[in-house]
């Protein structure tokens, strides 16, 4: 740990813990207005402190089938329910985003057509999410999900927040894709590479992640590989 810790420091002196939701809070503060009704798809218990935005908005709500999420302490109102079938009416929500949750879906057209449902008019719908192309979901898609629970029981996440992966809209031509049939306008689509988390276990396994993040961020044509996917769609 001490090594890790060293490398933190000489590598990645400007990356903190969840580097990763602090950009994606970035991204949403950038366009999240206090007028706003915000629904927080896949709010969960509320694990995630980047992901609070309650008191920026008029009203921030959560969706989740985790029922926990009616206690969230970073929503006005969490409801148990499935981003298939939203349990809030029509056109009622300025901006949706989804913390991790595109990896999990097993029909992601049913889930953006029902964001687009409850989005109002020129509504955002933001998005983060692992690229499937990056050596981690494809190690993911390799390895059983008890695998997955001890990883990141190792990282101190509980195995009751480690849930199973499919991958089935996690490249920027397959958001692209499914944007276009479910009634949305790319607005933008970032793929970033920054510290190497999942190999921040070793000195060894470090320097090899390290090494794949200098190359993919340096090496024209190699952006295709970067590990985070982060989407702002307009309903259109």
């Amino acid at each position: 740990m001490q090594t890790t810790t060293w490398l933190d420091q000489k590598l990645y002196p400007s990356f903190t813990d969840n580097w990763d939701d602090t950009l994606f809070r970035r991204a949403i503060s950038e366009k999240l207005q206090r007028s706003h009704t915000v629904l927080d798809l896949g709010a969960g218990a509320g694990i995630v402190k980047a992901m609070n935005f309650k008191g920026l908005a008029g009203r921030v709500c959560g969706v989740d089938p985790d029922p926990r999420v009616t206690e969230n302490p970073y929503l006005d109102e969490g409801r148990v329910g499935y981003g298939e079938s939203i349990p809030y009416e029509d056109e009622s929500f300025d901006m949706v985003f989804a913390d991790n949750v595109l990896e999990h879906l097993a029909e992601p057209e049913k889930v953006f057509t029902e964001v687009g449902r409850v989005l109002k008019p020129g509504g955002l719908f933001l998005t983060k999410t692992p690229n499937r192309r990056h050596y981690m979901p494809m190690i993911a898609q390799l390895t059983p999900h008890s695998f997955h629970q001890f990883v990141n029981r190792i990282r101190g996440r509980a195995s009751v927040d480690t849930f199973p992966t499919l991958y089935r809209a996690n490249t920027p031509e397959r958001i692209a894709e499914l944007a276009r049939s479910c009634g949305y306008e790319v607005k933008d689509i970032q793929l970033v590479e920054g510290r190497p988390e999942y190999l921040r276990i070793s000195s060894l396994t470090y320097l090899v992640g390290w090494g794949y993040e200098r190359v993919v961020n340096s090496v024209p044509g190699l952006d295709r590989f970067r590990i985070l996917l982060i989407a702002t769609l307009q309903k259109t």
